[in-house]
């Protein structure tokens, strides 16, 4: 998650005043599942950066996962420490392999797919936070100052920043880094909820003296993150042949500042930017005029539309939802994301307060109800046209079905009673709650539409009560 801090805002300033033309993502790659068929993620982060050791991942309850799925959600980011996995160097913890697995596995009872994220904060334990372990960390015996009211500043540190730079070049490191995702691919390669991994979160990096940051970040993600997804995309697929592989660029992205990645030589290969505005991360409210969302639109689709790869956005939303535009914000970025997104992942889903999507009864909070809308989970087919009109309530979907192959489309319907529709030739069927399966004649074209009978929106009730299942 980013926390942007003054610090950021200024060294940003020349680059965001950089005007691009106008382009859209609909030329942008889809993600698809084994069946071949057109996927769409919504969803959220799941976390427990709060315990360690033997009480990691104790946060996270199979209710997590059933109130997510219950809400129409079919996604989850499940984010993983390698701190915790690799407490000293070789020795990986069985019992946190088997904690993630039970995660997983309530994911697979409730249908939602997952992508373990290697998470980091601040690089990791050595500077108070979450990610590289300790062993890992080198500094050179530089500074660091702790910013407790900004964090995000703690990135800028020589100590963090130098740290960075050993994990991306020294040979040990990045042994040790490769050995690590071997061990978690070759735990899960088979598991049916796992769709792929995020190989390292929001990765930073030092500048060199005389760099404004949008130099040192495309610099940073060109030299040396670029070599990085390759050398842990070949770790992963000596245990994985199958998993999409996600990879961020730098957090700077989300300024609207082009990526400087390179190729990743994979096949399956996502492209996983976060989507924060540093003015609303520091608590301002959604300025609509400012063009925030459309340079950034404009910034995240270059890499993809290049290097043919899907975007799934892997974290997003404010820390405050109760503000006078956010309305309008998630109204905007929900059709910003429809137009070449394949999926998000909103930041987060627990009980309680700030970056939280549901209250402590289990209600949404203010807003954030609006990420609960009617979409296709699967298309078996070609799509010629999706979209949700928010005004209406009604999501229509045109597709020509598969010539070959599965005949089954998924949607997905947030909780309220919809009456579904198809063109002749097609049936519709009814599965579990909120979900609808559609059958399509082969090279058929079909065209399904969700209207709302009776919206609903209710509490999850009992969810923040529960501490197991």
């Amino acid at each position: 998650m980013l926390t942007a801090g003054a610090v950021l805002a200024a060294l940003l300033a020349p680059a965001t005043a950089t005007a691009h033309a106008e382009r859209h993502g609909r030329d942008v790659p889809r993600l698809t599942d084994r069946q071949g068929r057109v996927l769409t993620l919504h969803g959220w982060n799941i976390e427990d950066k709060t315990h360690r050791g033997d009480a990691a991942l104790t946060a996270i309850t199979e209710r997590h996962l059933r109130d997510l799925r219950a809400q129409g959600f079919d996604f989850a980011r499940l984010l993983v420490f390698w701190d915790d996995l690799e407490p000293s160097p070789g020795r990986y913890s069985r019992g946190y392999l088997r904690k993630i697995e039970r995660v997983l596995d309530w994911a697979r009872r409730h249908d939602v797919k997952v992508v373990l994220d290697a998470h980091q904060d601040v690089f990791g334990p050595a500077f108070g936070h979450r990610g590289i372990p300790a062993w890992a960390t080198r500094t050179d015996g530089l500074p660091f100052t702790a910013h407790p009211d900004d964090w995000f500043a703690e990135y800028f540190e020589p100590a963090v920043q130098r740290a960075f730079t050993h994990l991306y070049e020294d040979a040990d490191l990045r042994r040790a880094q490769a050995a690590m995702w071997h061990t978690l691919a070759a735990r899960f390669a088979h598991h049916p909820a796992v769709l792929g991994y995020d190989l390292i979160n929001e990765p930073m990096g030092e500048r060199r003296p005389g760099e404004d940051l949008p130099t040192a970040a495309r610099r940073i993600e060109r030299e040396q993150l670029t070599p990085m997804y390759n050398r842990l995309a070949r770790a992963v697929r000596s245990a994985d042949r199958d998993a999409w592989l996600f990879v961020e660029p730098t957090p700077v992205v989300g300024e609207g500042v082009p990526t400087g990645l390179g190729r990743v030589d994979d096949p399956r290969v996502v492209y996983a930017p976060h989507f924060y505005d540093t003015a609303m991360e520091a608590g301002a409210d959604y300025d609509p005029g400012a063009g925030w969302i459309e340079a950034y639109e404009r910034a995240v689709t270059e890499y993809p539309r290049r290097y043919r790869v899907p975007v799934v956005v892997g974290e997003w939303g404010p820390p405050d939802s109760t503000l006078p535009h956010m309305n309008r914000f998630y109204r905007d970025a929900m059709a910003s994301l429809g137009r070449y997104a394949s999926g998000w992942a909103g930041y987060v889903w627990c009980y309680g307060g700030g970056y939280c999507a549901l209250d402590r009864t289990g209600a949404f909070r203010p807003n954030k109800e609006l990420t609960a809308e009617p979409y296709a989970e699967a298309v078996a087919g070609t799509v010629r046209s999706a979209g949700y009109d928010p005004g209406a309530g009604v999501y229509r979907l045109s597709y020509r079905a598969a010539a070959h192959g599965s005949r089954t489309t998924v949607l997905s319907l947030p909780p309220g009673s919809w009456r579904l529709t198809a063109t002749a030739g097609a049936r519709v069927l009814h599965g579990p709650t909120g979900r609808a399966r559609v059958l399509a004649a082969p090279d058929s074209e079909v065209t399904v539409t969700a209207t709302p009978d009776r919206p609903h929106r209710t509490p999850l009730r009992g969810a923040a009560r529960s501490t197991g299942d």
